[in-house]
Parts: C-alpha cells; structure tokens; sequence
C-alpha cells in the first residue's frame, strides 16, 4: 500500500496588507482577533496564545521556513495554501510570491482557491461584502493561465501522474463549474504542455457531490464542517452552562466535537474519490465573539483516535492518490490549529506523528 500524504491547509493571514489596514485598522492581521478572544463561560480556553512560533510574521522567510520545519518533524508532507483570487486581484499573497521566488522553504505545496467574496468574516460580519468574487469564463482562462504560468512550474507543487493538484473550496458558487473545468484543463494541456490537471472540489458546507459529474477528480472531507453538526442540547450536567448563557443573552452554540468525530469515523463512504480530512479542533470565538460556534470536547486524544483510525482505514486510490487533509495548521482565530499553544503544547503534532505511525 502507498505510504500516505498528510496536507495541512494553511491560513496565509498573518502579515499585514492594505486591504486590512484600510477595512480593519493599521496593522491587523488574524493575531489581531486572537489575541483580544476573550471565554464566553467557566473553563473556556481562550484566548489561543501561541508558543514555539509565537506570534509571527508570514512575511519573514525565517517564519516560513520554520513552520515548514515543525511540521515536517512531525510527519507532514505538504501544505495546502489558501488562494485569494478576485478577477486578477489577488489578497494575501505575500507569502506564496515569495515562496515562489526564494524557492524556500524545500516544502510541497498545493493550492486552494478561498472563492467566496471577501467579508468582514473576519469580525463576524459575513454579511458586509468589500470585494465581491465576480465569476466568468474570460476571469477562468485567466486565472488558470496565471497559474500555470507562475505556480504550476515550481517543482515543489504537488501533483498526481504529473498533473497538479488544485482545490475548489465551494465549487456550486460557479455559474457553470463543469464549463470551467474543461476550459481549465483545456488552457493546461494545449497551451502549456502539462499532462492535465488534478482538480478537488472540498465537502464545505456539507455539499456533497460526485466531482466526476462536474468535470472534477476528487472530493476533499472538509472535516470542520464535518465535526460541527452535533448540537450540544441543555442537560442535567450542563443546563447551568445554559441558564447563564441565556441570562446573558449570548448567541453561541456549543458543539459536540467527540460525538461529531465518532459520526465522521462512522461515515459510510461515497463510490467516488473521496480523500479523507480531520481537525484538531474547533473555536472561531475569536472572529465570532459571542456569535461563536465552539466545539466541547476537542482534545488531543480525541484528534489521535480519528487520526489514526483514518490512517488505518483510508485506501489510496493510487501510489499518488493517497492524500489526507489536516485542516489545520494554524487557523488560530478557529481554534483550528496544529501549531504549538499554551494549554496543549505540541501534543496535537505529536498525536500526529503517532498516528502516521500506523503506516509505516
């Protein structure tokens, strides 16, 4: 059996842009909200408070370089980055560009496309749109020709047979996404060469799809949506937690993060290529404040007992089709981070690399 391929997603959102100083002040980056988190109850872990890296600058090519390093003591292969693409505007960009241009750190790399306009999610209000993502089919020829171009040719992109990888986050915001895939590989092969494209729609927002029925080669389980679903109801145990919560008129919705694992774990899987996903854990209390969304239960024991039982089950569809996506690295204002931090240290990396262990 081909040994397995871990991908940790990765959030390019700590260094200062334009856009973001102008939207949300001078300077503000995703430690911005971290760091004001406050807990919403009794025994609430945040804020997140980084250790090993501390809070860093993704524009520093020591931090990049360190990043790649950490994970990959514990076992990671690669990272996937989130791509920001608005007809030819691109946000975030700083660190792939220069990872590009330096060729450091050695680390393979994928991209995923983030093709949602962009909000003010970042405090909570999805609703406020500052660019909005406008799809046509003259903006895909043009996209994919500037990756091909620029992203495709490092030699540490990730491919299958030689085709790269590249990841649609929601792909039903298309217009007409199986049109754009067959222009995107069409732009590949005919007018730059390459064998074809390896194209991944995720399961975000629970939209589950057979990708070959739109031109795509592979589902991603997009495990955060994944392991919220289960509602935490008041009980004897905790109707404390409610009373106050009420009291307060506080809007958070508590989670069952270990009951959610066990439900994916259980999952029967889809006849089509579908590459498994898994999270540490989950917390956007940070960005959402009291709207927040937070998963009781994530521990490191939890994410190693899902971890491994993915590695113990999941089946490579071929030598090179043998993916499982860590979301994720460091989505710190989610709670979603494999990164070293004051309450767990390095115990989720660790948990990581016990895991793999099993397929060796």
């Amino acid at each position: 059996m081909p040994k397995l391929r871990p991908i940790a997603f990765v959030l390019p959102q700590f260094h200062p842009i334009p856009e973001n100083d102008e939207w949300w002040g001078k300077g503000f980056t995703e430690w911005t909200n971290v760091k004001k988190a406050k807990p919403l109850f009794k025994g609430h872990y945040q804020p997140h408070v980084p250790t090993d890296l501390g809070y860093y600058d993704l524009r520093l090519p020591e931090v990049r370089e360190a990043q790649a390093n950490l994970a990959k003591e514990y076992g990671i292969h690669g990272f996937c980055y989130y791509h920001y693409w608005f007809n030819g505007k691109r946000l975030l960009n700083y660190p792939i560009d220069e990872i590009l241009r330096l060729q450091k750190p050695e680390m393979p790399f994928m991209l995923c496309w983030a093709n949602e306009n962009w909000t003010r999610r970042w405090d909570g209000k999805d609703d406020e749109v500052l660019i909005k993502q406008d799809y046509s089919f003259e903006d895909d020829q043009n996209h994919m020709r500037w990756l091909c171009e620029h992203v495709f040719t490092d030699t540490r992109y990730i491919t299958v047979n030689g085709c790269p990888v590249f990841i649609i986050y929601r792909h039903s915001l298309f217009p007409n996404i199986e049109k754009t895939s067959r222009l995107w590989r069409k732009i590949a092969t005919e007018e730059f060469g390459y064998k074809g494209l390896y194209l991944c729609i995720t399961e975000s927002f629970h939209e589950a799809i057979k990708p070959e029925s739109i031109g795509f080669d592979a589902a991603i389980e997009f495990a955060p949506h994944q392991v919220m679903k289960e509602v935490i109801k008041p009980t004897q145990f905790n109707k404390w937690l409610y009373r106050l919560k009420h009291k307060k008129n506080q809007q958070y919705s508590l989670r069952d993060f270990k009951l959610g694992a066990q439900k994916i774990m259980q999952r029967d899987l889809p006849s089509y290529k579908l590459y498994r996903g898994i999270t540490p854990s989950w917390d956007n209390t940070a960005r959402k404040g009291m709207q927040a969304f937070v998963g009781i239960g994530s521990n490191p024991n939890v994410y190693y007992e899902w971890f491994r039982h993915i590695v113990k089950t999941f089946k490579p569809f071929s030598s090179e089709e043998n993916f499982i996506f860590i979301n994720a690295m460091n989505e710190w204002a989610e709670g979603n981070h494999l990164e070293p931090c004051i309450k767990y240290g390095s115990a989720y990396l660790e948990a990581t690399k016990k895991a793999l262990e099993q397929d060796e």
